[in-house]
């Protein structure tokens, strides 16, 4: 979450701006600078389904099929956001996609209950940031920036766990006896290092193109070494058309309380991600009108989440790295925003996009995702080394971590509990989360008495 002065907001970047918020730019500036971002944010929305999909087993179809409803929910998550309907939304050009804060606790559901379990947990807790969004004033004293760093770090070092995984060859590969094979590394390392030297170049187009050009050239490679089977896919044909509870639906309380505990997070953290978009906009960052820009930011966050229970998609999230492009491109317009929404719903109505996704090795995504998820982790503990770490704040994450990390190396210690206790502290993030919360909590009462 970015750290903003609030006594220098009045030097805003708003002279640096080629169009403003309210803004109509001609259609081919509004268009180029839609690509840009859509650029910036599209291997992140068809990521997390890929993974969950991945880890749960599913057919191709049905992996497709998800990561359309991805595209397609995210580019009506931003149209939303960037349009604003009453008191949902933050009306600025803020870019919502699939977040992959969610995918342990959605692993860990899918795992017990399957994708109805997932979009039942989905919808019912998104209500806990739509909630949130009403009382927003009075939270921050709870969800602190320690207790957010704490949950993004813990969120961090679970997934890496499923990008190293995925480097190896995957679950399909731990099953054929063929995972940490020379061939499944080698791929990983080359999208890894491609990655890595096209974010290190000083042209800022082959910069932002970075994760993409990784994938591209560890698609090709993984091709051309008979690991891509375009065989398998029945067809390319058609729309898809999103249909409400393909999956079926229940309701899991494990899963509703872990979804739970991350939408509180996500929570503040699209507070700071709003704040640092106003900023960025020219616009103000206190002040009454500032608040109800950010509480209808939030409250569509979890609103759109929700839509995408109801849609067979993954929860949403305010993607920050949005925020770097308007500073890049010098356009802060909200009405961009319509033209990266209609390309998003474009790309996710054609079952040949999701079809091209679904059939990527594992070993290339996980050298993608491996680095990305990494740079979760050191997110988390920039947020933490943002705060005065004195004795108290070491004993609030020495507890979080040390009960977070253990649940995730030896799941084994929850056996003899029941199995509603087991399905919420089973994830890291739940039990690391919580034991944060709590103990910040009590370390703060005790220091007021």
């Amino acid at each position: 979450m970015p750290r903003i002065d609030l006594n220098e907001t009045n030097k805003t970047p708003s002279k640096e701006l080629i169009y403003g918020l309210e803004d109509r730019p001609c259609f081919k500036d509004a268009f180029f600078a839609a690509l840009q971002h859509l650029l910036a944010i599209f291997v992140a929305i068809c990521t997390p389904p890929l993974i969950i999909a991945g880890a749960l087993n599913l057919d191709i179809e049905t992996t497709a099929y998800l990561v359309s409803m991805s595209l397609m929910v995210s580019g009506i998550a931003t149209f939303i956001q960037c349009r604003r309907f009453g008191k949902i939304g933050c009306g600025l050009l803020c870019v919502q996609g699939t977040s992959f804060s969610f995918i342990g606790p959605i692993i860990s559901a899918g795992m017990t209950g399957g994708l109805a379990s997932v979009f039942g947990a989905t919808i019912v807790a998104s209500s806990v940031e739509m909630f949130i969004s009403r009382i927003l004033k009075y939270t921050r004293r709870i969800i602190t920036p320690l207790v957010s760093g704490i949950v993004v770090t813990l969120i961090g070092m679970s997934l890496i766990k499923v990008g190293i995984i995925a480097c190896g060859g995957g679950f399909a590969a731990k099953a054929n006896g063929t995972f940490g094979s020379l061939q499944n590394l080698g791929v990983a390392a080359v999208v890894l290092c491609s990655i890595i030297f096209f974010n290190r170049s000083s042209n800022r187009y082959l910069r932002m193109s970075s994760i993409v050009l990784g994938l591209i050239i560890g698609y090709v490679l993984a091709w051309f070494l008979g690991m891509v089977d375009f065989a398998s896919v029945k067809s390319y044909g058609g729309f898809n058309i999103p249909i409400p509870f393909k999956y079926g639906i229940s309701f899991d309380i494990g899963a509703i309380i872990g979804l739970g505990l991350v939408f509180l997070i996500t929570a503040i953290e699209a507070y700071g991600d709003i704040t640092a978009n106003s900023l960025i906009s020219g616009e103000p960052v206190r002040g009454e009108k500032f608040m109800k820009r950010a509480e209808g930011g939030i409250l569509a966050d979890g609103f759109n989440s929700m839509l995408a229970g109801f849609l067979n998609s993954f929860p949403n999230s305010i993607f920050a790295q949005n925020n770097g492009m308007i500073q890049l491109t010098g356009v802060a317009s909200r009405y961009v925003g319509y033209f990266i929404a209609a390309m998003l719903v474009v790309l996710g109505m054609f079952p040949a996009i999701g079809i091209v996704f679904s059939l990527m090795p594992d070993p290339v995504l996980g050298g993608a995702t491996l680095l990305m998820f990494g740079t979760v982790s050191a997110a988390g503990m920039r947020i933490i080394a943002s705060q005065r770490i004195d004795r108290k704040a070491i004993l609030v994450m020495a507890l979080s971590f040390s009960f977070g990390i253990s649940v995730e190396m030896v799941p084994e210690v929850l056996n003899q509990f029941p199995d509603v206790i087991k399905g919420i502290f089973s994830s890291g993030i739940t039990t690391g989360g919580l034991t944060a919360i709590l103990a910040n909590s009590l370390i703060h009462i005790k220091e007021e008495e």
